[in-house]
């Protein structure tokens, strides 16, 4: 088949493309690289591993592909390569819905220097061969404080019929998303897909915290896709192999599924992360967190300012208090660009931050605090007692951003320094959550000795998840929560070793129902942390609305909640108490969006679990952009509990005045909100036949 792709596409100085332009496939390497051998072996779960082998003569180039599934995945990976005229050929996916994974080892058996530009990780030809206008693209964008925005557009909005027949060739160009500089998630998502009019979907994730890029677009007739990590040409990123070295790529995950659109393939991707990442207690516990920060102390925490909130957040039901950016600075000129020992300020704290941590456990809850490890500020101490070679560097020169230095965690004195402080705050303090955040981009990486800046950013940022699972190696009970102001670093690189991923920065409860609902998109739900910041100035729907967006995913509560009337903290408390009853079935469940993923302007909002009993589902109503209320009933499409006895129930705001119909024939839930800005929590518990309208208690 002449639109299938080699199994690997590499671009090397001295060997590029055999046909010019902006795609990175059709490359000399990798139209050379012949088949040696494979196996495949069983792994844990019932899946496959198999292990391909080629060969390119004149590089000295092998490539060890390595493609992994799990029960009920893109078919055998065994059945994935195909042989075609001595070279490797990726075959169409199987009959079966699921997921393949991928990575590809490069190691230089020839005589020379082989200087690497670009590598692919997978490469997938002869998507819906003849079929292309009835393709759909999907995206999203993400920036600090508008995370997680879907978009789409037919494939041939993006990827224009050319006429092939009239020039002899395929296009130049192809639709591609990469990320850049160190927020592996500061411009897109590493997430994509394409679906067709019968409800199939390719849906693919890059597992990156360094460079990322994807591109699709048509050969020969049929659409592809290639999936990568760094490169030259976004990435600043060269990687010379001598003979005898090696190359690894990043990761990435190929979901194919027939039926059931997005959904289907986000409920794979969902159990595909749920695989890959370290098991820990969290991700089933899922303790409700109380953040001091957001809304409320806003990173100036004292012991008088706490004591009040820890009382209050522990009588709400919290089980974890972190307290947020703050507790270091005793500086007249700032934190900000100061930072690194990571003290805690005296003159905050006059019986010691310990004492206020000894109170957090005295109300019954974990104490957390607030790091961010990888920056020392321009103005810090260490910033002068750690050597040059422990920061990035480019052009021999110290890289500085935003007041920051960064650590390159590759030196032993870098990782020493942060070993240190976490040993401090864990092991003597008994803090056991950290908030590990990431405020700057610090641009294409850094440059140690001859190497390019992306790759010595790729390499620090191994070093920075070997430097993760040591420290759980040392704390298994440990909790530890990525943020990258909000979610700008939001990649299954991270979210395989960290429990919790904040998903965004916004302090405007009414901008935040878009990024939670498609926050699944990005992260299993029982580690997409979503902000509730309740107000004592906040009326009962507000305080609802805030709370309601967080019952799915988790609680981030925050506010003033020792200020608060008793019938508003009853809201709260009413709140936390839900959360607690369902929390156990959010660690297996799949999300859903019987709306479709959210725009960020839309009135209405959905977003859903399907769980073993039925599903839950988040319903929120906000006013429209032009000021008008519209009407205050929405039609929702649940097809997979069409014939069942759904028994919709509203579980938050119990004494909520939203009404729902079930018409089980046509799997249609009616859902009434009668005012705007409004939101509420549905169960809907599967059993026999039939219908009904049911209330708010």
């Amino acid at each position: 088949m002449a639109c299938l792709l080699p199994l690997v596409e590499v671009t090397a100085t001295g060997h590029g493309r055999l046909w010019s332009g902006e795609r990175f496939i059709e490359t000399a390497v990798g139209e050379r690289l012949v088949y040696r051998g494979h196996e495949t072996v069983g792994v844990e779960g019932g899946g496959e591993r198999t292990t391909i082998r080629l060969a390119d003569a004149v590089t000295g180039l092998v490539a060890e592909v390595v493609l992994e599934t799990g029960a009920g995945s893109v078919g055998s990976a065994g059945r994935v390569a195909s042989v075609r005229a001595g070279s490797v050929a990726t075959a169409g996916p199987a009959d079966v819905g699921g997921f393949l994974r991928a990575r590809v080892r490069l190691v230089n058996e020839g005589g020379g220097p082989v200087r690497l530009e670009s590598v692919s990780t997978l490469t997938l030809g002869g998507i819906a061969e003849s079929a292309l206008d009835g393709l759909t693209l999907h995206w999203a964008d993400n920036d600090w404080l508008a995370e997680c925005r879907w978009r789409q557009a037919p494939f041939r909005d993006q990827v224009v019929p050319l006429s092939r027949a009239a020039h002899g060739h395929d296009g130049r160009g192809c639709f591609e998303r990469y990320s850049q500089g160190s927020w592996s998630t500061g411009r897109h998502l590493p997430v994509a897909g394409l679906t067709d009019r019968d409800g199939g979907a390719w849906l693919w994730q890059i597992e990156s915290s360094a460079g990322w890029r994807f591109e699709t677009g048509e050969r020969q007739g049929a659409a592809y896709v290639a999936l990568f990590g760094p490169d030259d040409a976004h990435h600043q990123w060269q990687h010379t192999l001598a003979p005898g070295q090696e190359f690894t790529t990043v990761s990435a995950v190929l979901v194919r599924t027939r039926t059931g659109g997005l959904d289907a393939a986000f409920a794979v991707l969902t159990d595909h992360r749920r695989s890959v990442r370290r098991d820990h207690p969290d991700h089933r516990a899922l303790p409700v967190i109380y953040n001091d920060y957001m809304n409320t102390l806003m990173g100036d925490p004292t012991t008088e300012r706490l004591l009040p909130l820890i009382e209050s957040a522990a009588a709400a039901g919290a089980e974890v208090f972190v307290i947020d950016a703050g507790w270091y600075d005793d500086d007249a000129q700032g934190w900000w660009d100061a930072v690194g020992a990571w003290e805690p300020a005296p003159n905050r704290f006059p019986d010691g931050l310990p004492a206020v941590l000894d109170t957090i456990r005295s109300h019954g809850m974990t104490p957390g605090l607030w790091l961010e490890p990888e920056v020392v500020g321009v103005r810090s101490p260490l910033a002068r007692t750690l050597p040059d070679e422990a920061f990035f560097r480019r052009g021999g020169l110290r890289v500085t951003e935003h007041g920051r230095h960064h650590l390159d965690l590759r030196h032993p004195a870098a990782r020493a320094h942060l070993d240190e402080v976490v040993d401090r705050l864990v092991g003597s303090w008994g803090v056991g959550y950290l908030k590990l955040d990431y405020n700057i981009n610090i641009g294409p990486g850094t440059e140690n000795g001859p190497e390019s800046p992306g790759a010595g950013l790729l390499g620090h940022h191994r070093a920075h998840l070997d430097w993760l699972a040591s420290v759980l190696d040392r704390h298994p009970g440990l909790v530890l929560e990525n943020c990258g102001s909000g979610g700008l670093r939001m990649d299954y690189a991270q979210l395989a070793l960290t429990q919790v991923q904040s998903t965004s920065d916004q302090q405007d409860f009414l901008r935040y129902p878009p990024i939670a609902a498609a926050a699944p998109t990005a992260v299993t739900p029982e580690q997409a942390a979503v902000w509730a910041y309740p107000q004592p100035h906040f009326s009962p729907d507000e305080i609802a609305f805030t709370l309601t967006g967080a019952l799915l995913g988790r609680i981030h509560l925050s506010g003033f909640l020792n200020l608060m009337s008793a019938e508003q903290f009853a809201l709260v408390r009413s709140a936390i108490s839900v959360y607690r009853d369902i929390r156990r079935e959010i660690h297996d469940a799949h999300p859903f969006w019987p709306l479709g993923l959210p725009g960020w302007e839309d009135s209405w909002i959905t977003h859903g679990l399907h769980t073993a009993d039925g599903a839950l589902l988040t319903v929120w109503r906000r006013e429209s952009p032009d000021g008008a209320s519209g009407p205050g009933v929405v039609t929702v499409p649940l097809p997979r509990l069409r014939g069942s006895q759904a028994a919709p129930a509203v579980l938050y705001p119990t004494d909520s005045d939203c009404t729902t119909r079930w018409d089980s024939d046509r799997g249609l839930l009616t859902v009434h909100l009668p005012r705007p800005d409004t939101a509420a929590l549905l169960r809907l518990a599967t059993g026999a036949a039939g219908s009904q309208t049911v209330a708010g208690a």
